[in-house]
């Protein structure tokens, strides 16, 4: 499979679709979620709920005041912690923050403020030893006046959270996102960036550009959930968790290779 997908996108030809091979219902699936071998997480604007994978149980639940935790949205596993991209939508002025919570005790242990600035931060990862943050920006309903879609932004940070880099999205990818915008976005182990929009069932593989300021789309797969956050599995092989909002289920999927040409 790793040598017949370079051919298909040398012939112009669709690669493998995404395969699902898990979903389990979670209360919280409403926003995101993460996952390794033993648990998954289900994420909800002001509360998380840990799930045994085996027995399908939630063995652990985080509830947040509802006032200071507005609108949680894409998380990821680093290490020990879950760390989550927040906002105050569908306030405005648009105002995030970065929440970490200890994963085995499920508490929250620290926040770091953003503020006001690029937009609403959806996701948040690290790679390459930087932070990379995903914000979005909205045609309607939580957007800022003289801000749209076509202003969601990637940006690079260093580990302290200074601003190293900052890129638009494809123009073809902005008209699949509006009037909404970026709701998730991990890297993959070959070097791409992976994002989806609010509610289309697509996932987007992107690269950094070798010039300008606007990334480069590489190809778009079909996946069974319509957009929100993603995260890939830890300790998996290219599985990409998801959620179905209307069914209130966490759901993998398997991520077939991909390999870009310049």
């Amino acid at each position: 499979m790793q040598m017949l997908l370079p051919l298909l996108l040398a012939f112009g030809q669709t690669p493998p679709e995404p395969e699902v091979v898990a979903r389990m219902p979670a209360a919280e699936a409403r926003q995101g979620v993460v996952a390794d071998r033993r648990f998954v997480y289900a994420v909800s604007n002001a509360e998380i709920g840990k799930y045994d994978r085996a027995t399908g149980k939630r063995i652990g639940h985080w509830q947040g005041d509802p006032k200071l935790f507005r609108h949680m949205n894409s998380c990821i596993l680093l290490r020990r912690e879950i760390v989550c991209a927040a906002s105050n939508y569908p306030d405005t002025p648009m105002a995030s923050s970065i929440e970490w919570f200890d994963a085995a005790r499920m508490e929250h242990v620290r926040s770091r403020s953003l503020g006001p600035g690029r937009g609403s931060l959806t996701w948040l990862d690290w790679h390459d030893g930087s932070w990379w943050a995903g914000f979005a920006n909205y045609d309607g309903k939580g957007g800022e006046a003289g801000r749209d879609h076509r202003l969601t932004t990637l940006v690079r940070y260093s580990p302290e959270f200074v601003e190293e880099g900052a890129w638009l999205f494809p123009t073809e990818v902005l008209e699949r996102f509006a009037p909404y915008s970026s709701s998730g976005g991990v890297w993959g182990d070959d070097g791409l960036l992976y994002v989806t929009g609010h509610d289309r069932p697509e996932l987007y593989a992107l690269r950094l550009p070798e010039a300008g300021s606007r990334l480069e789309l590489v190809t778009t797969l079909a996946i069974p959930t319509n957009g929100q956050a993603i995260a890939w599995e830890r300790g998996g092989r290219r599985i990409l968790w998801s959620i179905e909002r209307k069914t209130r289920e966490a759901v993998a999927t398997r991520i077939p290779e991909i390999m870009p040409k310049r």
